[in-house]
């Protein structure tokens, strides 16, 4: 009983973390940590959560190919490959807790400055390959430091009032290849025991149910629910990354 029980706690934060990533395209660890971290040590919870949610976001992908800015995502991730790589030294030689505390802050209260706003006026969005780098940089610099590559790029696209399936096309492939660097960065460093694969192969069906709805209600919600929703995600995620 006691593994029965500790299995459907992993497949539902697997689920839970599923469809909200599915909705909103990120948020999985921030979800489903809430109960893994429970439930196993941080060293088995972080890479498990890194490998679903790549699954995750390489399921949604595909099932919102259509969607996807190719060359506009190409010039986010770009930036954020750059970015990376000053967030790799600092993590080595400089306490980031503050940062992260800070920034965990920042969109949380972000978050609840917009969900309060009855109206919001709308930036004239203004594209271009330096802006979008630099945002992509900020993301990969900002990822590699708190696990949120996909904050600063959402904020970006919500200021600029960018159309729900737009923001997915250009967000989500930007966030897939993020966390497929992290995690090969990190595979060297974890001993991915029987125990953690087991975990992982329990998660996969409630991932594939979880992704599946996730992109369904995407579908489904019109643009005001979905930015009220893609909010609240931010803000839930800015409070875990601060507390």
């Amino acid at each position: 009983m006691h593994d029965l029980a500790y299995f459907s706690l992993v497949s539902a934060a697997a689920f839970a973390g599923a469809v909200v990533s599915g909705f909103a395209g990120f948020a999985f660890s921030a979800v489903a940590g809430a109960i893994l971290l429970h439930l196993m040590p941080p060293i088995e919870a972080v890479p498990l959560m890194m490998a679903c949610s790549v699954l995750v976001q390489t399921v949604s992908l595909f099932a919102l190919l259509r969607t996807v800015q190719w060359r506009r995502s190409l010039i986010f991730i770009t930036g954020g490959l750059i970015g990376i790589v000053p967030a790799i030294y600092l993590l080595q030689h400089v306490d980031t807790w503050r940062f992260r505390v800070g920034f965990g802050l920042f969109v949380a209260g972000y978050a609840i400055y917009m969900l309060r706003r009855s109206v919001v006026k709308r930036q004239p969005y203004q594209g271009g390959v330096i802006r979008e780098g630099l945002v992509g940089f900020g993301g990969g610099l900002i990822g590699g430091l708190t696990a949120m590559p996909g904050a600063l790029p959402t904020i970006w696209c919500d200021l600029h009032g960018i159309a729900k399936n737009e923001q997915r096309g250009v967000v989500q492939p930007f966030i897939l290849m993020m966390q497929l660097v992290a995690l090969a960065l990190l595979l060297p460093r974890v001993d991915w025991s029987s125990t953690m694969m087991l975990n992982l192969a329990a998660s996969i069906p409630a991932l594939a149910a979880g992704t599946a709805v996730g992109v369904v209600l995407f579908g489904r919600v019109d643009e005001t629910l979905f930015r009220r929703g893609v909010l609240a995600l931010l803000l839930v995620s800015g409070l875990m990354l601060a507390l």
